[in-house]
């Protein structure tokens, strides 16, 4: 723990600082929006979104399970929160992207995402859609706001050896640590969307008491056809074909994974339940804290979104989820302003405002005006895939 503590893991609250975290979030927030621009000017193209700039939109449905038929009463009861109250099945709108900024062929060695959002009308939960966003990697590799911050601070700069050159010696260490880990889980078999495993990499409430982690598991008989790599845009074809050709859809299995500092253990030591919150790069180890399905996400057939709709469908895990069920930790504080001036950026075009392209208002607790003030530009260009990681989509 000395050495990684060094590298930006933080222990306790000794090692955190909310201050400094205000502050760092206004930063991020002008970074991100010049990376954005900086990437769309880069490839003299319109702002896309901050990141997963390229992308498939469908439709697909989401089934919640009655979640006391063959489950322990009192796992039953802690998994039956939120949404997973009540059994049903729900209208879902999902995105399938490359986490990439910028808009490259599909096989550049990237981390893929699967976003969707669930139409919970009638669901009786005081809401009326949740959105949940998934990477097919365990963790973000960027842990918290500060490391956010130098990793903006690099990504932003004309010179990124000088850059990193500038940066405090401990931000030095945060970026070589979040860049190693963003190599490595870039480099991962490339195989079709429909095909891959993904996870929520950040916790979230879970009633009034748990904290949680997702994932969303693909059946193992989901069909798809090899992947023609000549063809740059061959996973968001493959996908596309999926959904005209064939004549059973995919789906995965979506699971909850529980916060339990009874039985997780970082460097062989158990840890207080902030240390699994506040560090976004340190995986839940699934052994020590299994994932228990209670749903079940499956793609529509000839569902794909037009584009002027799949232009305007948006994620917000934070705006669009329930009290008990909102993202929680240093780098979900961190991110959400970003991710609302990056969509704000990037739906003021032609003179309209992000309500009007997005089909409704403005989610409650929005970040204000001080979260946004500075340009109407959003984050992209990414070294070694870590500008986009952040995940504004």
């Amino acid at each position: 723990m000395f050495v990684t503590r060094w590298f930006g893991v933080t222990e306790s609250d000794a090692d955190r600082d909310r201050v400094r975290e205000t502050a760092d979030i206004d930063m991020i927030v002008e970074k991100s929006l010049l990376m954005q621009a900086n990437a769309a000017a880069q490839q003299h193209r319109p702002l896309c979104r901050g990141t997963h700039a390229k992308g498939v939109c469908a439709r697909a449905q989401f089934e919640i399970f009655d979640l006391t038929a063959g489950s322990e009463r009192a796992l039953a009861t802690r998994l039956a929160k939120g949404i997973f109250s009540k059994p049903g099945v729900y209208s879902a709108v999902l995105r399938f992207a490359n986490a990439d900024p910028t808009v490259k062929s599909d096989f550049k060695p990237d981390v893929r995402s699967l976003s969707f959002s669930v139409d919970v009308v009638g669901n009786g939960t005081n809401g009326g859609r949740q959105d949940f966003s998934m990477q097919n990697a365990t963790t973000l590799p960027i842990n918290d706001s500060p490391a956010f911050l130098a990793a903006m601070n690099l990504l932003t700069a004309s010179n990124q050896v000088a850059g990193l050159w500038t940066l405090p010696f401990r931000d030095k260490l945060r970026v070589l640590r979040t860049l190693t880990l963003a190599g490595l889980q870039a480099r991962q078999k490339i195989k079709p969307y429909q095909q891959l495993r993904y996870w929520s990499t950040v916790p979230f409430l879970h009633g009034p008491s748990d904290v949680v982690k997702f994932s969303a598991t693909p059946y193992p008989d989901n069909p798809a056809h090899p992947l023609r790599r000549n063809n740059p845009s061959g996973l968001q074809d493959e996908l596309i074909r999926h959904l005209l050709e064939d004549t059973r859809m995919s789906a995965f299995d979506f699971g909850i994974q529980f916060l339990d500092v009874d039985r997780m253990t970082y460097w062989r030591k158990r840890r207080d339940a902030d240390f699994w919150i506040e560090n976004a790069s340190v995986e839940w180890n699934e052994a020590e804290a299994p994932f228990h399905t209670v749903a079940r996400l499956t793609l529509l057939p000839c569902s794909q979104l037009a584009p002027e709709e799949s232009a305007a469908t948006y994620f917000d895990v934070t705006g669009n989820a329930t009290p008990d069920s909102k993202p929680v930790g240093s780098i979900n504080r961190a991110r959400w302003p970003a991710e609302v001036a990056s969509r704000r950026a990037r739906t003021h075009v032609c003179g309209r405002v992000a309500e009007d392209l997005e089909g409704g208002s403005s989610p409650a607790g929005e970040p204000d005006a001080r979260s946004t003030k500075k340009r109407s530009e959003e984050p992209d260009a990414s070294a070694s895939g870590l500008g986009d990681r952040a995940s504004w989509r």
